[in-house]
This record gives C-alpha cells, structure tokens and sequence, in this order.
C-alpha cells in the first residue's frame, strides 16, 4: 500500500483525526473508546494550557481510495527540553493498519518534523503532559484496559522496532483483589507513620470541600514528580485544567489528602470508579446516553481505578503511602469494592507497588515507550 500523509489543518480532519482508533477497533470486544469531544479538546490549543509550553502537529494517513489508515501526533515540550537540556520531539496518539508502509509514513512524518525544529532524539508514544496516554501495549492484550491506558494491536510494537526504535520505558499495571477483611496492618502502619511524623488526614465531606486543598496538592504534586520521566512543573493555566478533570467524577470516599502540623498538604492520593465498562458502551460520545451510563458506573461499581498518589518529596520513604491507603480501604469496605486497578506507572515505581504487597494481585498489562536518536 502506498500511504499518503496530510496534515490535520481543519476541525473536520481533527474530528477524523479523533475518531479513527474508535473505528479501527470498533468491533473488539477489549477495546474502550474514548469519548471524542474530550480527546478534541486536548488537541485544540484554546482548550489546553499545556499549549503554554508545548507545540505539536497532527497527520493522517490515506489509502489509495481516500480512506484513513493511521494517525500520529507531533508534540514539542518546550519547557521539559529546558528542564532537561535535551532536543526531544515526542510522537503520540499513534494508531495505524497492520501495514508497514503506514507505519513508516508515519514515522517519517514524525522524524522529518523533529529535524526540522532542531530535534535530535524522538520519543513516544507521550502526550503533551505526564497526564496524557503513555506507551505502546505489549502485554495483557485479552484485558479490558482502564480508561487511562488505552488499548492497542498487538503488532504496534514489532513496526516500531523494525524503525529502529529501542525501549525508553516501561508502564505496569495490576489488578489488586479486595479481601473480604483488610489486614488490620495497614490501619496500625498508618498510626504509626501519622503520630512519628505528626500528619493527619484532612477532613472533607463532599467536593466543595476539596476546593481549600486543591492549590496545596498541585504544589504537592509538582514536588513529588520533579525527577519523573517525562515531568515538567505543571503552569497555573495547567492546574486549573486538571482541577477540572478531578471534581467532575471524583467520589470523595477515594481521595486521601495528607497534612502537616501546618495545614499543609504533604500527600496525596485519587482513585475513581472504573469507567472503562461505561465507555464501551458510550461508544465515544455522552450524548444522547453516554453520560448516564458514567453516572451509573460512578455511583454503583465493584472495582476503583487508582489514578494518582503523589508525596511531597521532604516526605518520601517515610510511609506516607500507607495513610493514603487506608483512607482508600474505609471507602473500599464502606462502598463493597472488590477490585482495584492500578493504571500505568513507571515498573520502578516500588513505593507505590508496595502497598498491596498483603493483598492477592497480579501484574495484568504492560505498556512501553520508545526512544530514538536521529
């Protein structure tokens, strides 16, 4: 096949741009669709503050009969160059046929772009912040993903290869089983690590309540994953965006917000009711049903996504994480939670794998990054 490459310069396109992977794998049954007008406000500058620091290009990629075949993003973070002192260009929400001349296309695409804005090193698949879908999945292909890890073919990764292309980093996932009874360890180990370093857990009732936290816990957050692969500090412009994103479906029996003898957040953590189910059936869109079958996955559920835990770095390796934890376990037990998902982390990222070390779990899905110089 002879792919033709056209860069995405109308709303129109963008919207093709969008739906393309919801068409690719419309019919396989692991696969969960994005919700379209959300993925097409990440991509319009006006709608994204990650655009205060980051520039990108989109493609498309055509058949001889006019039909799309793959997409591809070209994406410069300005501000994680600076930080680092490197010339990467990243390349993300990559999605292509299993055919080898529209991968390349897209990947010259991608490296042509790069050269010509001074790029040495091409890394991806990355969206514009730590935020966005990272990684190419190679395992767990028969698993249902969560919404923060989205689904992919399995022969992504041999095309990427076959470009050159050599792992930059690798994502795990698990699936942890509730027990019937949580180890009363985790309640004793919170104790303990609150009284030795005089925190305590803030009190909040309903979202509204959040609100007095949440410019302490981006604070948090940008402390906590200063040294993170991929990380820059997030912009006011950026937080703002995010705190969106987090009181719209958040449940409050899932937030844990760890203070200090000052009020000040030094810890945080997020989990939310799987959406995954939801979004199969909401097929890309809320309207007209999308939404209440949201609303109905937020309200009755027996498995929770854990989407973030952040510790203020002064407070790293002193077991904040267990105070976290156990403010999620009351939630558990309360609400009849039987599973919890963990979505993609750094398979480094021991502080946080510890936590249900007491706990049956599995390592479900796997999904890597990959890095080129050029």
């Amino acid at each position: 096949m002879i792919a033709k490459i056209k860069e995405v310069n109308t709303r129109k396109e963008l919207k093709t741009f969008v739906h393309f992977p919801n068409a690719l794998y419309k019919n396989n049954p692991v696969y969960v669709p994005q919700i379209e007008s959300m993925d097409l406000d990440t991509l319009t500058p006006e709608k994204n503050h990650a655009f205060e620091v980051c520039e990108s290009k989109y493609w498309l990629a055509y058949d001889e009969k006019g039909t799309v075949v793959g997409r591809v993003a070209g994406i410069i973070n300005r501000k994680y160059n600076e930080k680092t002192g490197r010339k990467i260009c990243r390349f993300g929400w990559i999605d292509f046929i299993d055919d080898r001349n529209v991968s390349k296309a897209l990947i010259d695409t991608i490296e042509r772009y790069a050269k010509e804005k001074g790029m040495d090193t091409i890394n991806g698949p990355m969206g514009f912040l730590e935020f966005d879908p990272a990684g190419v999945l190679v395992e767990g292909f028969d698993k249902l993903p969560t919404p923060y890890g989205k689904y992919n073919a399995p022969y992504y990764e041999k095309h990427l290869t076959e470009l050159g292309y050599a792992k930059d980093a690798d994502y795990v996932e698990y699936l942890i089983k509730v027990p019937e009874v949580i180890p009363d360890r985790y309640e004793r180990m919170a104790q303990l690590v609150s009284v030795k370093n005089g925190l305590h857990q803030a009190e909040f009732h309903n979202r509204a309540e959040l609100h007095p936290y949440l410019d302490g816990l981006f604070r948090c957050l940008n402390s906590a994953y200063a040294a993170l692969h991929g990380f820059s500090d997030l912009s006011e412009g950026q937080c703002e965006d995010l705190k969106k994103q987090f009181l719209t479906n958040i449940n409050v029996d899932y937030v844990s917000i760890v203070l200090d003898a000052d009020e000040q957040v030094v810890g945080f953590g997020v989990a939310l009711p799987s959406l995954a189910k939801a979004m199969q059936k909401a097929k890309g869109s809320l309207f007209p049903f999308g939404w209440l079958h949201m609303l109905k996955a937020l309200k009755h559920n027996d498995t929770i996504d854990l989407l973030l835990i952040a510790i203020d770095e002064k407070y790293k390796n002193k077991g904040v994480n267990a105070m976290i934890f156990h403010k999620f376990a009351q939630g558990i037990t309360k609400n009849g939670i039987k599973f919890i998902e963990s979505t993609r982390e750094l398979e480094d990222n021991t502080s946080v794998q510890n936590l249900w070390r007491y706990l049956e779990h599995d390592l479900t899905k796997r999904a890597r990054t990959y890095i080129k110089q050029i």
